[in-house]
């Protein structure tokens, strides 16, 4: 049928409320939400009402009650005497019987007449004590939560089933076996704890809340206005209606506990609950049998509709069942209980013993270290994280129960070291990303530089009288100037039209004598001075390399031109000075002439011919 209590991931917030209620440990905090371990949980369902984001939900029946209703067998309602509480909002009783019988049930009956039989039953325990105390077993998540978490007190619990048992097996008696029973309570714990019955002939075949049946009313559009007054059918009970209530159930017997003679200690709510059980298995004073309530009474079970007020639901089952007791023949009641009174009420329990193992005060005061708790002032104790003490949540987080986030102080420290973190890391970022406009500043400058550099470079390129290339390791043009567009012809100045430099371009498809490139970028000795024919022209071409093996550099002079003829015969001359210069230096060193003569001669033979070149305008 699937698990008692649910959580939902999406709507838990982690405000740990359900931790702090949970009696069994049954709430574990993994995958940042809240999870219900089923094999611990007692089915209580504190942490379902606890829950502000309704992030906790119990298992609904309504849909296997709505199948059960449509087969062909009978089925029999009985409504747990705390009904009179859940539904204030209805003005006669026999209104919300008779919207129960609207459902579909075919038998709507009281379970006060089965709270009736079990008082005798209880009565006969404390009458005949024979030195060993009992515990109730009427409520659900008491019996759950001593089979699981208090195994050693299992042989006190009462054998006697609970009333919605006792009266199931009324009904089964008096009407039929195979009548189905579905029980309406304000229990969720009675959901799972009525399987244990269900091979037995007080089985209940299905459990509704309150909640629940108010769900079916509104789905099928069942109001007391759309109903006639109808009463519960046979047998009906007596003061078995107080059950709902503190001191209920031995009322039934006129058991009164006064202070002085009483021997029965009777509490409710959950903090009394656990106090109460934890005294009875260690102090030998209490000698009491103990009467408990997990809730607070059943009328403020789990499955009431929240919000109600204890004492207004108080006060109204016990108008309920002064009006009832008015009403109800006594001889017939007594007739009943004669009927019955030999039913086997009896009933077994089983061990299951789910303790986790106590850590060792090292292995506690490890895990607080590693909180940042060594110190006895630093165990706050607020309860924040569901724990009452530091210690019990390092033991909680021994048992694999909980996680360090779920400390609050913890948290906050990491929370306060990880933004000084993000502080340290913001104040980097802000650094590196001043450095970072800075480096851009620079760059920008460093780029404008550079363009003025190459538009300076460009223009001193032009005003040379010399063709310049500059070519890369692909012989692809990296820089040309306007000279050497001039002198490759035409063609090469329709592409610089389109193509500024000749940015790009193939040295291979310009020129011809490419492979001196070529050869200098791939051996990086400069070729210096070489005549080339091009065309109708003499090229005189020198190649260096810029960087070696990818960049390298072309002047190129065209022989043809008067000024460079001109430039060539000086320069020549001066070579051939120079040359003679180094001769004559040896042969006067060795014939002991002077030079002068020689320089003389070779200078008056320049100057002549630059002042005939002078004459003839070239």
């Amino acid at each position: 049928m699937g698990q008692l209590i649910i959580s939902n991931k999406e709507k838990c917030n982690l405000s740990y409320t359900c931790v702090r209620v949970c009696p069994a440990k049954a709430i574990k905090i993994a995958d940042k939400h809240a999870q219900i371990l089923p094999d611990r949980c007692i089915g209580c369902g504190q942490c379902v009402t606890m829950c502000a984001q309704n992030a906790i939900e119990y298992r609904s029946e309504i849909e296997n009650v709505e199948k059960l209703i449509k087969t062909n067998s009978r089925v029999a309602a009985i409504c747990d005497p705390a009904i009179s509480g859940e539904f204030t909002d209805v003005a006669d009783y026999r209104k919300f019987v008779a919207m129960i019988r609207e459902v579909g049930f075919d038998i709507v009956t009281e379970m006060s007449f089965a709270v009736d039989l079990i008082a005798y039953k209880y009565k006969d325990l404390v009458d005949n004590f024979q030195g060993k105390h009992f515990i109730t077993t009427k409520c659900p998540p008491v019996v759950n939560y001593i089979e699981k978490q208090e195994p050693e007190l299992v042989d006190n619990l009462a054998p006697i089933v609970p009333p919605y048992i006792a009266m199931s097996k009324v009904l089964h008696s008096r009407y039929s076996d195979d009548l189905k029973v579905v029980y309406l309570t304000a229990c969720t714990a009675a959901k799972d704890e009525a399987k244990h019955f269900y091979h037995t002939d007080g089985h209940v075949d299905g459990v509704l809340t309150f909640i629940e049946l108010r769900e079916l009313f509104a789905k099928k559009g069942i109001t007391e206005n759309t109903v006639e007054f109808s009463e519960f059918d046979p047998p009906l009970g007596r003061k078995g209606g107080l059950f709902p209530i503190s001191h209920g159930l031995f009322q039934a017997v006129d058991i009164n506990q006064g202070l002085l003679e009483g021997d029965i200690l009777i509490t409710e709510g959950r903090t009394n609950f656990l106090q109460s059980i934890k005294e009875f298995k260690s102090e030998n004073q209490l000698n009491q049998h103990l009467d408990l309530f997990y809730c607070k009474g059943c009328i403020q079970g789990p499955g009431m509709s929240q919000g109600g007020k204890k004492f207004t639901r108080r006060s109204q089952v016990i108008k309920y069942v002064n009006k009832r007791m008015k009403a109800i023949d006594a001889y017939q009641w007594r007739l009943d209980i004669e009927e019955f009174k030999n039913l086997d009420l009896s009933r077994s329990y089983r061990t299951k013993d789910l303790r986790l193992p106590v850590p060792t005060k090292v292995e506690v005061d490890v895990i607080l270290a590693d909180m940042g708790k060594s110190k006895r002032e630093d165990q706050l104790g607020c309860g924040a994280c569901g724990y009452p003490t530091c210690s019990e949540f390092a033991v909680a987080h021994l048992q694999g129960l909980t996680d360090y986030e779920q400390c609050y102080t913890f948290s906050i420290k990491k929370l306060r070291s990880y933004v000084n973190k993000v502080n340290a890391s913001n104040e980097k970022f802000k650094k590196s990303q001043e450095a970072l406009v800075k480096s851009e500043e620079k760059a920008r400058q460093e780029e404008g530089l550079a363009k003025e550099a190459a538009e300076t470079t460009t223009a001193m390129l032009n005003k040379l009288r010399a063709g310049v290339v500059i070519v890369d390791s692909n012989l692809n043009v990296i820089e040309a100037n306007q000279r050497f567009v001039e002198m490759l012809g035409d063609d090469a100045k329709e592409i610089a039209e389109v193509i500024p430099g000749l940015k790009g371009a193939e040295l291979k498809s310009l020129v011809e004598f490419h492979k001196v490139f070529s050869t200098v970028l791939q051996s990086g000795q400069d070729v210096l001075d070489r005549d080339v024919d091009y065309n109708d022209s003499i090229f005189n071409v020198s190649v260096f390399t810029i960087k070696r093996n990818e960049i390298v550099g072309g002047i190129i002079r065209d022989l043809v031109t008067p000024e460079v003829r001109k430039e060539e015969v000086i320069k020549r001359a001066q070579d051939v000075i120079k040359e003679n210069l180094e001769t004559v230096q040896q042969i006067a060193f060795l014939l002991g002439e002077s030079a002068s003569k020689t320089e003389k001669t070779l200078n008056s033979i320049i100057e002549a011919q630059q002042l005939g070149e002078h004459g003839t305008g070239k």
